[in-house]
């Protein structure tokens, strides 16, 4: 393997993720390196690197403007104390904008005390960065899942960023938990375009489905069985396998999203 490769491997090791942009600064001529490109994705795969979108400086410019814009809705319907909303988005924003920002040097102390096994201290990181979801998945509506279920998908990303967090590297948690709420969402989203051949009443059993099972995957850390997500979904395993078979074979289909989609 070449040193370049294994320079590459051990960044991600020692971050714990890699951007497709590292990987294309070493691959520039991918196209002819088919072969070496796929056994670094194995390599990869097999200790447990992920691979995220590259986010540019514009990016994350406009995520900050958008947390921006958010922090003022929240601190707007924070005063409304007396005022009740029927919009369950503005009712979560209300909920979370109760809970205290916290600065570089809190997060890192709550990372420390999550280490040995502090759940409290989970939980006060997660809560304290749920504004940070809905900015990113703000940037998201239109592609196919409403806000609220993409506020979801995100909170699932965040709540694997704070476990695999390692405050020793540096990096800002917010910085490092913006890479996973959006592979989490993106994901998601990917997941939804995937059943536009599906008969419309299957689209939303087969989303629930795909849902619980991620939940279920990040509370019990392996793939739940069909028997364990039959039993949260109030369905028979054989009809779990079948839903599951469904949406594979629409997944082969590989249909296109038409513009309209985008």
């Amino acid at each position: 393997m070449r040193k370049p490769v294994q320079d590459l491997i051990k960044k991600g090791r020692d971050q714990g993720f890699l951007t497709q942009e590292d990987i294309l600064e070493v691959f520039s001529d991918a196209e002819n390196r088919i072969s070496e490109l796929d056994d670094l994705y194995e390599k990869l795969l097999a200790e447990n690197i992920d691979v995220f979108e590259s986010v540019t400086p514009e990016e994350i410019d406009s995520d900050e403007k958008v947390q921006e814009k958010l922090d003022r809705e929240i601190e707007i319907l924070s005063k409304l104390e007396g005022v009740e909303s029927t919009d369950p988005v503005r009712q979560y924003l209300r909920e979370i904008g109760r809970v205290p920002l916290l600065d570089a040097e809190e997060e890192v102390e709550l990372a420390k005390r999550y280490e040995k096994a502090d759940k409290k201290a989970k939980d006060k990181l997660t809560e304290s960065n749920l504004r940070l979801v809905v900015s990113i998945a703000k940037k998201y509506i239109g592609r196919g899942l409403s806000l609220l279920d993409l506020i979801q998908e995100g909170n699932q990303g965040l709540i694997r960023a704070v476990e695999k967090y390692d405050w020793r590297k540096g990096f800002k948690f917010s910085t490092y938990a913006t890479w996973w709420i959006r592979q989490a969402i993106t994901r998601a989203i990917a997941d939804q375009a995937r059943t536009i051949r599906i008969p419309v009443h299957m689209v939303e059993t087969i989303n629930k489905l795909y849902r619980t099972s991620r939940r279920l995957m990040q509370e019990l850390g392996r793939e739940p069985t069909p028997e364990e997500i039959g039993e949260e979904l109030e369905l028979e395993p054989d009809r779990v396998r079948e839903i599951f078979k469904i949406a594979q074979e629409v997944t082969s289909l590989e249909a296109p999203v038409g513009e309209d989609q985008e």
